[in-house]
């Protein structure tokens, strides 16, 4: 593939994840871990300040 090209998707990838990225509802950090709930659910963690959700 040509480097234009390339670059175009990277771009484009790059764009796709920040918009997906998990923040945390507390201080808005996108230090953010997925960890597997007391009840087999998904929860997630803030690295950052220690806030969890599910």
């Amino acid at each position: 593939m040509p480097a234009s090209i390339l670059e175009e998707v990277r771009r484009l990838l790059g764009r796709a994840a920040a918009r997906t990225r998990l923040k945390c509802p507390s201080c808005g950090s996108g230090h953010v871990a997925q960890v597997l709930g007391d009840n087999g659910g998904i929860s997630y963690v803030c690295t950052a300040c220690g806030h969890s959700w599910s």
